[in-house]
C-alpha cells in the first residue's frame, strides 16, 4: 500500500472518532473509509506508519509526512484516553509551542486604542459605536463582496498564478464559533462561508476574503492540489488535517495574505474610496476604524493566552470571559463568542496557528519576498522549516 493510502486511511480513521479531524478531501474515495477501529489500533497504526515515512526518499515530502504523522500520533493517544498537559498537546498536533501575550503589552495596546477611537465613553462603548458605524448590512454582504474578490483574484493570478479551473462558491451562516471557513472540496473547488452572528465590518471584510480565497486558504488548496497532487502525484496533499501542522502554515499564510497583494495604504484608500461607496458608509468612519486597528494588533495575542487560562490553568470561564471582554475590548457577545471558539475541541488548541503562524510566515516572507510567498503556496513547507529560516535570519 502507497504511503499516501495509509496516511490518508488512518486520517479517516481517526475522523471516524473524532469529528471534523479531517478537513477536506479530495482524493480516491475508497481511501476515505471511516470504519470504527479501536483507538490502540490506530495507535499502534500511527506508529507503524512513523517508521515507513522515515524511508520516503524525497527530503521535502519526508519532512511534511512526518510532522504531521507525529500530529496523527498524538490524536490517537488522545483517542486512547491519555491526559495530555495543553501545552504538550499543542506541539504534538501543531509542532509550535503556545505563545502567551505579555500583560504589560496587552495594557500599552489598549492604551493605544483609548487614544485611537473617537467618542466619549468606555473603552467598550467607544469601540461599539464605531463598529455599528461601519457595518455591512447582512442582505449587501455578497454585493460588496463581489468587487473585492474579483480585486484580489486578478492580483493574485498575476503575483503568484492560479491553476485553471480554480473556483469556489461563497454563502452566509449562522450559528458558528468562527467569522469564516474555507472548505476544500477538491477538484481545485473550495466553499467559503461567511458567519454573520457577529455583524460584519467593511474594513475587515478584504482581510477575511483574502484570508479565505485569495490569495489565502483557497489559492493554498488549490495550488497544491495543481502542482503537488496533480504534478507530482503526492496524494496526501488531497486531504486537509484541522490539527496538524500543515495548519499552522495555511493560517501563517492566510493572515498574511491581504498584505502579499496589497500594501497597508492601497488598503486604506481602497476601503475609504470605493468600497465605502459600494458599502454606502461614510469614509471617513471607516478611516476612524482603520486609525484604531493599528492599536488591535498589539492585541493579536488574546485568545490564545485565554486559551492558556482555560486549558492549561483551569481557570474559571467567567474570569477568562472577563479577560476577553477587556483586551479583546469587546461588549458580552463577542467575548462569548471568543470563548466559545477556544472551548470547542477542535480549536482549543488550534488558536495558536493564527498568531504563531501568522509571526512565521510573516518572517519567512520579509526574508524571502513574494518569491517566498509563491514557495509557501507550492510547497510542503512545515513549522519547523519556517522556525529554521527565521531563527538563521536572527543569528
Amino acid at each position: 500500500m502507497d504511503i499516501a493510502e495509509r496516511y490518508i486511511r488512518l486520517a479517516h480513521a481517526i475522523d471516524a472518532q473524532w469529528e471534523g479531524f479531517v478537513d477536506g478531501y479530495g482524493g480516491p474515495p475508497e481511501w476515505a473509509d471511516r470504519t470504527r477501529r479501536e483507538p490502540h489500533e490506530l495507535r499502534a497504526q500511527a506508529e507503524t506508519l512513523l517508521e515507513e515515512v522515515a524511508g520516503v526518499e524525497d527530503t521535502a515530502r519526508r519532512t511534511f509526512l512526518t510532522v504531521q504523522t507525529r500530529a496523527l500520533h498524538t490524536m490517537t493517544r488522545l483517542l486512547s484516553g491519555e491526559v495530555l498537559p495543553y501545552a504538550d498537546e499543542v506541539r504534538g498536533l501543531y509542532d509550535i509551542d503556545p505563545v502567551r501575550a505579555p500583560t504589560a503589552e496587552l495594557e500599552a495596546a489598549l492604551s493605544a486604542l483609548d487614544a485611537a477611537l473617537p467618542g466619549t465613553g468606555s473603552l467598550v462603548e467607544r469601540e461599539e459605536a464605531l463598529r455599528a458605524r461601519v457595518v455591512v448590512p447582512r442582505e449587501d454582504i455578497l454585493r460588496v463582496a463581489e468587487p473585492i474578490l474579483a480585486a484580489l483574484r486578478g492580483r493574485t493570478r498575476e503575483r503568484f498564478g492560479l491553476p485553471d479551473g480554480e473556483n469556489f462558491s461563497i454563502g452566509l451562516v449562522n450559528d458558528k464559533p468562527w467569522s469564516g471557513y474555507n472548505w476544500p472540496l477538491g477538484n481545485l473547488q473550495s466553499r467559503i462561508d461567511i458567519n454573520t452572528d457577529l455583524p460584519v465590518l467593511l474594513p475587515n471584510l478584504p482581510d477575511l476574503l483574502a484570508h479565505e480565497g485569495y490569495p489565502g486558504h483557497h489559492t493554498e488548496h488549490a495550488t497544491k492540489e495543481a502542482r503537488l497532487v496533480r504534478e507530482r502525484g503526492w496524494l496526501e496533499h488531497s486531504v486537509q488535517l484541522l490539527a496538524a501542522p500543515e495548519c499552522v502554515v495555511s493560517e501563517g499564510i492566510a493572515v498574511n495574505a491581504l498584505r502579499a497583494v496589497m500594501d497597508r495604504g492601497e488598503v486604506e484608500a481602497w476601503l475609504t474610496g470605493e468600497l465605502a461607496g459600494v458599502a454606502g458608509l461614510d469614509p471617513q468612519d471607516v478611516r476612524a476604524y482603520l486609525a484604531a486597528s493599528r492599536a488591535r494588533e498589539g492585541l493579536k495575542g488574546v485568545s490564545g493566552t485565554a486559551a492558556l487560562m482555560l486549558h492549561a490553568e483551569g481557570r474559571p470561564e467567567a474570569e477568562v470571559l472577563e479577560f476577553l471582554a477587556r483586551y479583546g475590548v469587546s461588549n458580552e457577545e463577542r467575548a462569548r463568542q471568543s470563548l466559545r471558539f477556544i472551548s470547542q475541541p477542535n480549536f482549543r488548541a488550534y488558536i495558536f496557528t493564527y498568531s504563531v503562524g501568522g509571526d512565521l510566515v510573516k518572517g519567512w516572507v520579509a526574508r524571502n519576498g513574494a518569491e517566498g510567498f509563491a514557495r509557501l503556496l507550492t510547497e510542503p513547507l512545515t513549522p519547523g522549516g519556517l522556525r529554521e529560516v527565521v531563527g538563521a535570519a536572527h543569528d
